[in-house]
């Protein structure tokens, strides 16, 4: 027996609801009941769809991000180009998805198929389109393309992690600055 199709209206409220409480707060203190009644649906419409709010935060980062992702369109211009990418990608990790993700992040530590799911379908999209928008000729020859963007997600996770500074726009200025000087 094939169980009932999901109602894209709940889904989204779903996911509204779970991306508003982490915002509110905190991953922590996300719980599956407190989603389903800031959705307005039953526990069970949750369950019947996800098991964790590890789960459902996913589904709502990775929405919000975007689902169909791609490199900017090529500018002709490498470093217009790689600026474009991240200042999207720091401005949407500066707003509700940073405690989500790091959130996310942290449940992945102990929960190997959690960290291998969130490494698909968030994490490695994410540094396949970079690497592809590096190698448009923002990186001198010779430069390790991998670690190159390493580099520039590890200051972006540091940030995020330790909440020392802003993940955003000016950040996504000073890493383009910063590789610029390595040529």
């Amino acid at each position: 027996m094939v169980g009932r199709p999901r109602s894209e209206e709940a889904r989204r409220a779903i996911l509204r609801a779970a991306l508003g409480l982490c915002a509110r707060d905190g991953y922590p203190n996300v719980t599956l009941k407190g989603i389903a009644e800031a959705a307005g649906v039953g526990r069970q419409t949750l369950y019947r769809w996800w098991q964790t709010k590890g789960e459902v935060l996913l589904e709502a980062v990775a929405d919000l991000a975007g689902t169909e992702l791609a490199p900017p369109p090529e500018s002709g211009d490498p470093w217009r180009d790689l600026e474009t990418f991240l200042g999207e990608t720091f401005t949407l990790v500066d707003g509700v998805a940073s405690r989500a993700v790091v959130g996310l992040m942290a449940d992945a530590q102990s929960d190997p198929v959690f960290a291998a799911r969130l490494q698909a379908e968030l994490i490695e999209p994410r540094r396949r389109i970079l690497r592809t928008v590096l190698e448009r000729g923002a990186l001198p020859a010779g430069v390790d393309p991998g670690l190159a963007v390493d580099v520039v997600f590890g200051v972006m996770w540091y940030r995020l992690l330790n909440r020392h500074a802003p993940v955003d726009t000016a950040l996504a200025d000073e890493i383009c600055a910063l590789l610029a000087r390595i040529r």
